[in-house]
């Protein structure tokens, strides 16, 4: 706020992006049953069999994209490959409004290039501690035997030696039931003022309170998690005897366990509220998924 005094704040409109975002998940079941959500406005898709009999996945991620645009006046971005990860990777190289296609015969040579913080699932620290182990590359990471990364990493070392190896094994999963429902969000300028600290919290209550409506369920866990400047984690818990859904419920609570924090003379650098011991009538899930055999296509 200091530096931008000026700055007005514009209140989410969640009807209007839970109205779109069912349009285009409608559009994806155009073309597969095998729709995983994992947003709003994202999901994977298993197209190896689809609806239309197209014999191309990245054929469908044209349509689809074509299909987004006509009935929505909104562009997509789509990433098509053989397995999940390699699908996420290509729909980050081109946007907005990009098609990326990682052939099977160029998946391994796509990821020994690739710089170890721009893998997904590899984060700031970790891609620091890499770094300190000369992991720059997914080639060097590719160099490392599972038994090293599993004694630096521990079972993320599993998913690390795979993924060196362009190799993904998780189906996609149309059905899948949920544990915990939650948003987060991380800011390119860590949080020092309290009361903004609190505009954001009641923002992620929103996006949260929206997410349990979507998915018809309650939580009686309600989870804070917050990562302070200096990357030290912190999570404040509290389970309640019902279970709830309300944002003013979700702010209240998630007001109290952050008050409880002593904040003194830190600063903020993510802030996320989920709920778990779910309570569903409906527990599904959507997701932009990646177009190829054993295809994914994530948008």
């Amino acid at each position: 706020m200091a530096k931008c005094p000026g700055l007005i704040f514009v209140r989410p409109r969640f009807d209007v992006y839970r109205e779109i975002s069912t349009s285009i998940h409608a559009i994806f079941k155009r073309y597969s049953d095998l729709v995983e959500g994992v947003a709003l406005d994202e999901a994977y898709l298993d197209v190896t069999e689809n609806r239309q009999n197209i014999p191309y996945a990245s054929t469908i991620a044209r349509y689809i994209k074509t299909a987004i645009f006509e009935e929505t006046q909104l562009t997509a971005t789509a990433g098509v490959s053989i397995n999940k990860f390699l699908a996420k990777m290509a729909s980050g190289q081109n946007k907005p409004n990009g098609l990326t296609v990682i052939l099977p015969e160029q998946a391994i040579a796509f990821v020994e290039q690739l710089l170890i913080e721009k893998f997904h699932g590899i984060g700031e620290v970790t891609a620091a501690k890499m770094h300190l182990l000369g992991i720059h590359t997914g080639a060097d990471l590719k160099e490392r035997s599972l038994l090293e990364l599993t004694h630096h990493f521990g079972k993320a070392g599993q998913y690390y030696y795979k993924i060196a190896r362009a190799e993904d094994d998780r189906p996609v999963e149309a059905n899948r039931v949920r544990k915990s429902i939650g948003a987060e969000t991380s800011f390119a300028n860590d949080l020092s003022d309290v009361g903004q600290m609190l505009q954001e919290l009641e923002q992620i209550a929103q996006i949260v309170e929206q997410r349990l409506e979507q998915h018809e369920t309650r939580g009686r866990t309600l989870t804070l998690k917050v990562k302070f400047s200096d990357y030290q984690r912190l999570t404040r818990s509290k389970t309640m005897l019902a279970p709830i859904s309300e944002l003013s419920t979700i702010f209240e609570i998630t007001k109290a366990l952050f008050e409880s924090i002593d904040l003194e003379n830190r600063s903020i650098r993510l802030l996320g509220i989920s709920l778990s011991n779910l309570d569903n009538a409906k527990q599904t899930q959507v997701i932009q998924l990646p177009l190829f055999e054993n295809t994914g296509i994530i948008f």
